[in-house]
This record gives structure tokens, sequence and C-alpha cells, in this order.
């Protein structure tokens, strides 16, 4: 039985760890040649074997999202390889803690940089080998502080909200040429980045467990969850949903107090 991805061609960022090396190997699964666009070199690498071990279609390219020329090159790699691209998941993010008033000017830069101009840029670069497959899905991995605020987050709800805003103007611009887009916004995730978070706190666990009680499900989620979203949007599933914003949150969203 055919993979729902079989013959498509996948761009991953951010994919040598957590909800990207997820997704990058759920789509390998499904048939889908997987392209890793990652920053680190050695957590690249490493999801790359890890999808060709398993039999999997995986090539690592070593892609710094917020470079225009990284990115240009990436997708010229991509299709040099492969021959087409046919689904961008951007996901590269970086999260950085404090306040409006306490956030510096260069730490404001930094996340925006990779948060959401590179967003734009995978997305430049990635639409046109799109239009000339003859469409595309792209999915974006925002957050459910795209629709909530965290006052410790301030740079970071405001760059995983004008994620919300790019998906939502790009969907309505190629969606007649057949590009699909649309984002997830997860909850916590137990992520390398998520259990920094916890680790830095004097009782990890104590705070893990205050987190979670957030939850209606009384958990937070596992990565594996959000690439099955990201399957959906990416597949053929998903044919008429666009301009979408999937909320995979537990429940934590659902109430007032």
């Amino acid at each position: 039985m055919a993979g729902r991805l079989e013959g498509k061609v996948a761009v991953v960022t951010g994919a040598g760890s957590g909800i990207g090396r997820a997704i990058a190997l759920r789509f390998a699964q499904e048939g889908a040649r997987v392209v890793i666009a990652e920053v680190n070199r050695d957590a690249g690498a490493s999801a790359e074997s890890e999808i060709r071990a398993e039999g999997g279609s995986a090539l690592f390219v070593p892609t710094d999202v917020s470079r225009a020329a990284d990115v240009e090159a990436m997708v010229r790699r991509t299709v040099a390889e492969f021959g087409r691209l046919d689904v961008l998941v951007n996901n590269a993010a970086i999260q950085i803690l404090g306040r409006l008033d306490d956030t510096s000017e260069e730490d404001w830069d930094r996340l925006q940089s990779v948060n959401l101009k590179g967003v734009f840029l995978c997305s430049k670069y990635a639409i046109p080998e799109m239009l000339r497959s003859g469409g595309g899905s792209i999915v974006n991995i925002a957050s459910v502080l795209a629709l909530v605020g965290d006052p410790d987050l301030a740079a970071y709800c405001a760059a995983k909200g004008g994620v919300l805003a790019l998906t939502r103007a790009a969907a309505l611009a190629y969606g007649p040429a057949g590009i699909r887009v649309n984002a997830i916004c997860p909850g916590d995730v137990d992520t390398p980045m998520v259990r920094d978070y916890f680790n830095k706190d004097p009782d990890p666990e104590g705070l893990r467990r205050q987190v979670s009680s957030k939850y209606a499900l009384r958990r937070i989620a596992e990565p594996r969850e959000i690439a099955e979203a990201a399957l959906y949007l990416a597949s053929d599933a998903s044919s008429f949903v666009t301009a979408t914003a999937l909320v995979i949150d537990g429940g934590l969203t659902a109430k007032c107090y």
C-alpha cells in the first residue's frame, strides 16, 4: 500500500530534533523524500541517518533559515537532488524568555529572524518550485501563543502571531495556483526546548506537573502527535483545507480561568 506522501518531496526546517525531527521521520515513513534543513550539523546528520536506517530517503542540508543565501541554496539543492518540491514545513524556531521591557533589541531581532523571517524566506524560495510542480502544501508551525499571550515570552508571541498572519496572506495569494498554506498551533510539547525550560527551574518535575495540570488532558504533547497533524496537512487528505490554524493543545485554550 502506497504511503500518503509517496512521490512527494518535503523540506522540513529545524528537523534535527523535537517536532521537526518527528515530522521528518513520519513523512519518510509515508514515502516522502525528505530534506532536513537544519542549522545544527550533528543533529541534522543524525536525523538523516535515522531516516535512512529505517529505509527512508533523506538529505541533510545545513541551513540557517534566517539567511536568504542559505535558504536559496537549500531549495536549489533540493530540486537538484530530487527534481521538485511539494511540501514545506516551516518548523525552525528558537525561544528567548523575557517580558517586553526586559527584551533586548538584539534578542528581539535574533528571535524574529529565525521564527518569522525564516518562515518568510523559506516560503519565498519554495513557492516558485511548487508553482512549477503544479501546487503544494506549506505547513507553518505556529503556537497557541499566536492566539493567547504569555507575558514572559513577548518576542516569541509576536513572532508566532506574525506566522499566523503570514499563513493567511500566503494561502489567499497562492490558493488559485494550487498551493495550500496552513498553520499548526501546538501547546507545550515534550521537546528539548521545553525540557530545557523545565530544567532551568529549581524543581523541574514540579514545574512539569504544574504546567500539565493546566491541560484538560493533564499532560503536554509528544512530538509524534504534532507530526500526525503535519502529515494530514501535507497530504491529499486535507485537499480542501487552507488558511487554517489547527490548534493541538490538549484543551489548554478552551478555558477562561
